[in-house]
């Protein structure tokens, strides 16, 4: 899912693409892609565009008379800059919107179609898509370490919690943590001082060094892949590669539809945390650090084991390292 970096790069591509242009029609490939009923998104052609604004994940195109038209991208959505008028892809097309400076098309891959697109009258109604959560780019200390202690969650859970914090999700969740040296894990509440302004300290800048770096890589083209998974990230979708700090292997845990990535020697001291699903599977065969995560490998590569980390045995036992 594109989180603040990612929006924020996209905000940037278009403001001086469609920011004063006109807009003279919406086509519509997926008419589930349209949330609201009021106002007709057709009321919108030949209006101007005025602003643009990010609100949490959802981009913001504001238009003369007081009108927005909100959209999120969700997991798959992503954005072309085309010719004016340029057709809309076949598979994974779901709108054109056609400007008198070109075609911003929407497409979204996979089978599942989640991305939104809502008309809004005014500001109060736009305010309504407005999950609450705290702007950390803008944010002070105490404000920050405020909201984070308000509910009581793992570090994770909170960051990603748009309620909380506004436009973190899971990449820059883990990018974020393992700057700050901190378990996905630990909980709000047990917090200290000193590690809310670590937190504090390395949200923001692991956001703004990713809103500054994709800005400089992108330049003025207009962004071609927008993703999760990017070779200067230091911990996520790096399962089981070196450590930047440390050179130890990052490990992960999977939960529902996500994942928390994470380097046990700086971020738990050593400690594995607990998949849900594989520790069921192992129980008390779970290896509880590095070391036994090692040995178990060892095992494996080299022959039937007889007993697992603490003694019992792994017969019948096949999980992924």
């Amino acid at each position: 899912m594109p989180e603040l970096p990612d929006i924020t790069l996209y905000l940037h591509a278009l403001r001086p693409r469609i920011v004063g242009a006109r807009l003279e029609r919406v086509r519509l490939v997926t008419p589930f892609l349209l949330r609201s009923v009021a106002p007709p998104i057709d009321s919108f052609h030949g209006l101007r565009v005025i602003g643009l604004e990010r609100l949490g994940k959802r981009i913001v195109i504001g238009f003369e008379g007081g009108r927005f038209l909100v959209i999120h991208l969700m997991i798959a959505g992503r954005f072309r800059w085309k010719d004016a008028g340029a057709a809309v892809p076949g598979k994974v097309g779901l709108a054109a919107f056609d400007f008198d400076t070109g075609t911003l098309i929407l497409t979204e891959a996979g089978s599942k179609r989640q991305a939104s697109l809502y008309a809004v009258d005014d500001r109060a109604g736009l305010a309504e898509h407005d999950r609450g959560g705290l702007e950390v780019l803008d944010a002070p200390r105490d404000r920050f370490a405020e909201v984070l202690r308000s509910e009581n969650h793992t570090l994770k859970r909170a960051l990603t919690d748009p309620r909380l914090c506004s436009g973190i999700g899971n990449a820059y969740s883990d990018e974020i943590l393992h700057a700050a040296q901190l378990s996905p894990m630990q909980l709000t509440s047990r917090l200290t001082d000193a590690q809310i302004d670590a937190l504090f300290t390395s949200t923001q800048k692991t956001l703004r060094t990713w809103v500054t770096r994709l800005a400089d890589e992108t330049g003025d083209r207009f962004p071609g892949k927008v993703t999760a998974f990017r070779p200067g990230m230091a911990v996520h979708g790096k399962y089981g590669q070196p450590c930047p700090r440390c050179g130890e292997p990052v490990q992960r845990i999977v939960y529902a539809t996500n994942e928390a990535n994470y380097c046990p020697r700086c971020q738990t001291g050593g400690k594995l945390l607990a998949d849900r699903g594989l520790s069921r599977l192992l129980r008390d065969d779970w290896p509880r650090s590095l070391d036994e995560l090692e040995r178990y490998k060892a095992e494996r590569r080299d022959g039937p084991a007889k007993a697992g980390p603490r003694g019992r045995s792994r017969a019948g036992l096949k999980p992924d390292p």
